[in-house]
């Protein structure tokens, strides 16, 4: 793991064709370099300082679900990745353990959302209206209880700095088409499954996670940018799990309570961790690491 928090990724000679929340995306010319950064967001907004090595984690646990979810859909990472490091140049070890090779792929305009459990921002709309996303649900459930079914509750795609939207299944079939939109849906939840089952047996919850997708010039859909990742994904321990309060999670969920209780607006520029934040958030995501991949 890197001493400091690398926020940003210079020195290489390929292009530079978009920086993202978390990752910089290079170009390869028959490929992209995808690069996950150690900086950190909360509330959409990118924090002033990063978790040194979250880059690291959230690549290697992305990898280990995408080579586990083939047989659900392919995913957007080329064969052979130490190959196709080796045969650019890309030969620096910390940059290997952050980055992936990927196709040049079109990425779809909503990120596909799937909720197991009723919490966070589910949780505050269903107190005030029953509703999960325009979903009716039994009335009576408490806050972190289990659905009876996951629910699929895609989002618009904002850029970085402004929020994401929910949509409803009518939006979702207007952005992206009818068939691909409940291709998706069912893919999503199939994956929602297939993790939450896993990580159960890892003694942790995945309690909601959300999916991005891509299609090539023929049309075929492919799972890319991250898989199941504790930034992507909340997770829980699951011998610790009770319903009525929101459990304690693998994600930076320690660093959103800590920007809460500063009152902070939710705009740029984001206010400065502490450096007891930074390390504690350091290891919920090295638990999640060794937990999930069994390291």
């Amino acid at each position: 793991m890197p001493a400091k928090a690398v926020t940003s990724i210079d020195g290489l000679s390929f292009p530079r064709i978009g920086s993202g929340k978390v990752r910089e995306i290079f170009d390869l010319g028959d490929a992209l370099l995808l690069t996950a950064t150690d900086r950190l967001s909360a509330f959409d907004v990118v924090l002033p300082d990063g978790i040194p090595g979250k880059g690291i984690i959230l690549t290697q646990i992305s990898l280990r679900w995408f080579a586990q979810t083939r047989t659900i859909i392919d995913n957007h990472l080329l064969p052979d990745q130490a190959g196709e490091f080796s045969r650019r140049g890309l030969n620096d070890a910390d940059l290997r353990l952050r980055s992936m090779v990927v196709r040049k792929l079109k990425p779809l305009t909503i990120e596909c959302v799937v909720r197991g459990y009723l919490v966070g921002s589910g949780w505050s709309s269903y107190e005030k209206t029953g509703l999960v996303c325009g979903i009716k649900l039994p009335a009576g459930l408490r806050q972190a209880d289990q659905l009876p079914e996951p629910i699929f509750t895609p989002t618009t795609k904002a850029p970085k700095g402004q929020h994401d939207e929910p949509i409803d299944d009518a939006q979702g079939e207007a952005a992206v088409g009818a068939n691909l939109y409940r291709k998706v849906k069912a893919i999503s939840l199939a994956l929602y499954h297939y993790g939450h089952d896993r990580a159960r047996k890892a003694g942790m919850i995945l309690a909601d996670t959300k999916f991005e997708f891509g299609t090539d010039p023929s049309g075929n859909l492919f799972l890319i940018d991250e898989a199941l990742t504790p930034d992507s994904s909340r997770y829980w321990p699951a011998d610790s799990y009770a319903p009525g309060r929101s459990p304690p999670s693998y994600d930076k969920q320690f660093v959103r309570d800590y920007l809460l209780a500063l009152k902070w607006d939710q705009k740029p520029p984001a206010p400065k961790l502490p450096a007891d934040v930074i390390s504690k958030t350091q290891e919920k995501y090295l638990v999640a690491l060794r937990t999930l991949l069994g390291r």
